[in-house]
């Protein structure tokens, strides 16, 4: 009880001010742990926490040849560090940036040019040709649109049509979206290297997932085996999706008003799209 009563009077008084220290902390580390999961980064920091702590105990124990080991390796966690989690900061850094506390999207807020894209989409899925559209959000695109063919038209069902048919010049790749612009084709995205993806993906996939990994922007993956579409956002694939459902993902990312019911293509030569086929897989190499 004695040493209780000396330890306490050392634990200092929660102010407002310490609440308020308290749940910053508790955001970062929490915001920490989001980039972190199912990322190969995750065990890499485990590994660094492991040398860390060998090496304290090292201190503790007097094993002198294992701290004179650590201690050429520990200094140069800090460095380590920077290389090793540069995207993960990064991206940390432009969620930080770009975050609206007031609830209001920015970028691509166009409710016309959803009609093009959905048709565009639903006309894509019926033939099963394969597709890759990016929608810009807050984070510019340049450095991706400069990789591609610069168009800066204004969007069309007919155009994107156009664009992904197969055998042409600009097919394989990704269309970027700027407010209500087609602002380039043939783009080279990112792909992700998130281990917890399933290995069927392809490339297309992998490339519409790694965007949103660096960028606030949405993809729509058409696949070209399935016809099958998906939307990816913040890393994240949500799989066969309706074009009721695109429209509202696209609505509830942009912060836009709902804007009536899903245009249906009048072309005899459409049809529903196909949502009943198994896991896509390979994208048959398509590098957008």
């Amino acid at each position: 009880m004695a040493n209780l009563n000396r330890f306490l009077p050392s634990i200092p008084n929660l102010t407002p001010t310490g609440v308020v220290d308290i749940l910053a902390v508790a955001f970062l580390v929490y915001q920490g742990i989001l980039v972190l999961r199912g990322t190969r980064a995750g065990h890499i920091l485990i590994g660094i926490v492991i040398m860390v702590a060998l090496y304290a105990a090292s201190l503790w124990a007097g094993l002198e040849a294992l701290r004179t080991v650590l201690s050429f390796i520990v200094p140069y966690l800090g460095l380590a560090i920077i290389v090793l989690f540069q995207s993960e900061i990064r991206r940390t850094l432009a969620r930080l940036g770009r975050k609206r506390w007031f609830g209001i999207a920015g970028g691509y807020r166009d409710p016309e040019s959803v009609n093009e894209i959905l048709l565009a989409v639903e006309a894509l899925a019926a033939q099963k040709t394969g597709a890759l559209i990016v929608l810009e959000r807050d984070i510019g695109l340049r450095t991706f649109i400069e990789s591609g063919v610069l168009l800066e038209s204004r969007i069309s069902r007919d155009l994107l049509l156009s664009i992904f048919q197969p055998g042409l010049p600009l097919h394989d790749g990704a269309v970027i979206v700027q407010k209500d612009r087609i602002t380039a084709a043939a783009c080279f995205l990112p792909l992700t290297t998130n281990p917890a993806l399933s290995q069927q993906l392809g490339t297309r996939h992998r490339a519409g997932i790694g965007i949103t990994e660096e960028t606030d922007c949405l993809s729509i993956i058409v696949s070209e085996e399935t016809g099958r579409v998906s939307m990816a956002d913040s890393g994240q694939l949500a799989p066969g999706l309706q074009l009721s459902e695109l429209r509202e993902r696209i609505e509830r990312h942009f912060g836009m008003q709902p804007s009536g019911p899903t245009p249906i293509s009048e072309s005899p030569a459409d049809i529903p799209l196909v949502n009943a086929a198994p896991e896509e897989t390979s994208d048959k190499g398509n590098q957008p």
